[in-house]
């Protein structure tokens, strides 16, 4: 697999870059690769998405192909796009999104933090409030879209939403509740030995055994 590091791109030009790298996995021509990238300030909304949720009616808003519903991307907050072929592995999208939790929930216990899933809810929380977003879409069981998990960046860029569509949802970041900067380059790496880690445990080839999940 693959692991690229974009550095600050903008979402039309990773979102374009996702597309190349599906259709190359559909042919054949390219391994399963994972983005990591940050996002100048922008806010997106899922395919299951509603209007509402926006509180400012100014925002600017990217509607796009995955599920969930509005996020905010911007500096400071770590993003990942996985272009995994599912097709050639599980074909469980549920899964998918549970592996994506469990990556994020080891890469920040590394740093002393404790984290959890919520029943019926994506995404990643902490006593004081939600980490990480997910939201994968899929074409022809490859996926694209991922997670963003919040670093460092300013959360008052939330304060304009309804994050993720859950009406009370407080936000943070590592560096909120840490009270300390968090460097980037180690949650980056954290992230590329947990993902590949644990890539092949909870959803290995097609003729491979599943290892204790």
């Amino acid at each position: 697999m693959d692991v690229k590091d974009l550095g600050l791109i903008a979402f039309a030009e990773a979102f374009a870059l996702q597309e190349e790298l599906v259709a190359a996995v559909l042919a054949g021509t390219s391994a399963e690769t994972l983005l990591l990238l940050e996002h100048p300030p922008v806010y997106t909304l899922g395919r299951s998405g509603h209007l509402e949720n926006i509180l400012d009616p100014s925002i600017e808003t990217v509607q796009i192909n995955r599920g969930g519903d509005i996020t905010y991307h911007a500096p400071g907050q770590l993003v990942g796009y996985p272009i995994i072929s599912l097709g050639q592995r599980r074909r469980d999208l549920r899964l998918y999104l549970r592996f994506l939790e469990e990556v994020l929930i080891q890469v920040v216990a590394e740093l002393g933090v404790a984290s959890y899933r919520v029943d019926g809810e994506t995404g990643v929380w902490t006593e004081q409030g939600k980490l990480a977003s997910i939201g994968a879409g899929a074409r022809r069981w490859v996926t694209m879209h991922g997670f963003a998990l919040n670093v460092s960046l300013d959360l008052a860029g939330f304060q304009r939403i309804i994050p993720c569509g859950i009406v009370g949802c407080t936000m943070t970041s590592l560096q909120e509740i840490l009270g300390k900067p968090v460097s980037m380059a180690y949650v980056k790496e954290s992230i590329r030995f947990h993902f590949e880690q644990l890539l092949d445990q909870w959803l290995p080839m097609a003729s491979e055994k599943v290892a204790g999940i």
